[in-house]
């Protein structure tokens, strides 16, 4: 049996919906990536005291 169409409007907020979570996810990620650069990076050498 076939699917009764889905309409557009639906069809469109649920495209939104999708582009706004992976927004949110992209957004994540590279928030994510930053932190682990930033822990990984080495500490400023520090200067002697004079």
């Amino acid at each position: 049996m076939a699917k009764p169409p889905v309409k557009s409007t639906e069809r469109s907020e649920r495209d939104k919906r999708l582009a706004d979570a992976l927004r949110q996810n992209l957004r994540r990620r590279k928030a994510q990536a930053r932190a682990r650069e930033e822990a990984t990076a080495e500490p400023p050498a520090e200067k002697p005291k004079t």
